[in-house]
């Protein structure tokens, strides 16, 4: 037995006990003779100490001695001894094996190490090398506390769901690595076949189909936590490769769904926070997410509204908001409350004119073109610009907007899109500054009322908003619909202001689903080429069904803080997408690619085009 408990295990139950441990060495110190060591493992750290008085036999103390003595920082060691209690007054309460140290008898060295990169060991007030040095020795970046403690959570939040959905009577089901490849938004990552040269595999971006098709299969409730692809640009939320919570149930309409994702979410909750989560969460349309507050993954734990004021302030002469307005654009206010900008130590406002002009600068940074503002005074609203706005202008936008004294009036003018993004800027802009969020709770919000499609900002093609397989609200999109008017049955989860889940009731008519791919811009000839096979398990009797993808590296950042989900995923890519750590992605063997009967890609690098 290399150890019989772990050195986080120690308490004053085993004071006296022979125990043998088993670890890295953190630090180490020589006090006159006696050497300290922290020895830590995955479950804690343990003090075990050399006493040479404490030894009879001088050989053994002096061999032991010399061994301790030649152990570096990080070597990995086993130490046997006796359990004691520690010199009072040198007790450390913040470890829960601070009351004892384990007195060396034997030791051995399993293994040595170099000089480290970094530092691993937990030190109050230390800051953290880069990124890139932590992910190049990311095997060391995992044994920090808090790495390990991450991956720790994320396990949790990960097996309380499965148990949640096995008492659901769901069944984990595997769908394919290797699959068709299909357009379904993001680029793929393509697999050559060897056998079938010329062919190729795809990594799924998701199990969409699959999952669809056990419904047709009768499994009535599947789920997978399920490992997706995506070639796409990077962003501190965004990898690669990425993991999900995948769930499909037969017979289902949207409310089940999404009750049954919230059931599933408080038996997480009270198994790793060990408390209740309200239920049912709140629920927005899209509609209003947009223009409230300027996005489709609101945070609704603050206020700060956007309303449209366009119509109130037309009559004013202010040249900018003419001119906006007669290209079709639009006037966004946000009231930014007195109470919100209190100080803490008195009633000054935190957002005073130097910082209202930090704000227009911050504004043109984000290619707003500026931010106009007006003051609640008790003589009206005040500005540099309210000369333009007659009284019974500034009335209207008073009653409209609820300015009280103090108040602080931002405007944003612009096309819709523009202007409602904008505005979903500045509230979290504000937010931040203004510390709105300090001892806020969590809060998811499902976002309904979504629309089927959406045109390309460039090409001005018709897309689908979530994804082609969405059911139309109603079952069909009858001829002659204004399709940009269609609604879909789908729904998004976002906690604290980002999207951790998406889903919908499912096109289990072919037809109809043939016709969303028609709308879509699909010829018949590549609707058969990319989904006949998927069109032809519909027409065998498919059940209506529905289901949901929640983000498990996303859910486990929000949760723990965390800036970037990096910091919840065991080996990540970094901002390029690349693995610093084995140096993927590398070239390959020009005989490989011959194998595969590939076009030689491992030519001279210096060779220019």
């Amino acid at each position: 037995m290399m150890r019989t408990h772990t050195c986080g295990e120690l308490r004053a139950d085993h004071l006296g006990k022979d125990v043998q441990l088993a670890g890295w060495i953190r630090f180490s110190r020589d006090h006159g003779g006696v050497l300290f060591f922290d020895l830590a493992d995955a479950y804690g750290t343990t003090q075990v100490v050399f006493d040479p008085e404490a030894m009879s036999e001088k050989d053994d103390r002096e061999s032991l001695e010399r061994m301790l003595k030649s152990f570096g920082r990080e070597s990995v060691i086993s130490v046997a001894g006796k359990v004691r209690n520690r010199v009072p007054g040198t007790e450390d309460a913040r470890n829960p094996t601070g009351q004892l140290e384990v007195l060396i008898e034997r030791a051995s060295l399993l293994n040595s190490s170099p000089p480290l990169p970094f530092e691993v060991a937990d030190q109050k007030g230390s800051l953290l090398p880069s990124e890139d040095l932590r992910l190049r020795y990311r095997f060391l970046d995992l044994r920090r506390t808090q790495m390990a403690n991450n991956l720790r959570f994320r396990h949790r939040l990960v097996a309380a769901a499965r148990r949640a959905l096995d008492a659901e009577d769901f069944v984990e089901v595997e769908t394919p690595m290797l699959c068709r490849q299909t357009p379904e938004g993001a680029r793929d990552f393509i697999v050559p076949s060897r056998i079938f040269p010329g062919t190729f595999y795809a990594l799924p971006q998701s199990p969409q189909l699959y999952k669809q098709m056990l419904m047709v299969g009768g499994l009535d409730k599947y789920y997978q936590v399920a490992r997706c692809f995506r070639d796409e640009d990077s962003r501190s939320d965004r990898q690669p490769e990425f993991t999900q919570l995948d769930v499909e149930m037969s017979f289902v309409e949207e409310t089940d769904v999404q009750a049954l994702t919230e059931r599933v979410l408080a038996s997480v909750w009270r198994s790793v926070y060990g408390k209740e989560l309200v239920t049912p969460f709140p629920r927005i349309t899209f509609y209003d997410a947009m223009h409230s507050y300027g996005t489709d993954a609101p945070d609704i734990r603050y206020d700060l509204r956007l309303q449209d004021v366009t119509d109130t302030v037309k009559a004013a002469s202010y040249e900018i908001f003419q001119r906006v307005i007669s290209k079709g654009g639009r006037v966004e206010c946000m009231n930014v409350k007195a109470e919100l900008m209190a100080t803490t130590s008195n009633d000054e406002t935190a957002v005073g004119r130097n910082e209202v002009d930090r704000l227009i600068e911050w504004a043109k940074g984000q290619g707003m073109g500026g931010l106009t503002w007006m003051r609640m005074t008790k003589d009206g609203l005040q500005s540099n610009i309210v000369k333009y706005f007659p009284r019974e202008v500034t009335q209207a936008l008073e009653a409209k907007m609820g300015a009280e004294e103090g108040d602080l009036l931002l405007f944003l003018a612009g096309s819709e899109i523009a202007a409602l993004k904008a505005g979903g800027e500045l509230r979290r802009k504000l937010a931040k500054d203004l510390h709105l969020l300090e001892g806020k709770d969590h809060q998811f919000v499902w976002l309904v009322g979504c629309p089927m499609f959406q045109k390309d900002s460039v090409s001005g093609q018709l897309e689908a908003f979530h994804h082609a397989f969405v059911k139309p609200v109603g079952g069909d999109i009858q001829e002659g619909e204004d399709v940009m008017c269609a609604c879909g049955m789908s729904y998004d989860l976002v906690l604290d202001g980002s999207e951790i889940g998406s889903g919908s009731v499912r096109c289990h008519d072919p037809e109809v689903q043939r016709k969303v791919f028609k709308l879509l811009g699909m010829s018949d000839e590549k609707i058969e080429a990319d989904f006949g096979y998927f069109l032809e398990a519909l027409g065998y009797g498919a059940p209506p069904h529905g289901g949901i993808a929640l983000g498990i590296d996303r859910l486990t950042a929000i949760l723990l803080g965390c800036e970037t989900i990096r910091e919840v995923i065991a080996f990540p890519k970094n901002k390029k997408f690349q693995c610093l750590m084995d140096g993927s992605p590398a070239k390959v063997d020009e005989a490989k690619l011959s194998e595969l009967q590939l076009l030689c890609l491992a030519g001279d690098e210096d060779t220019e085009e």
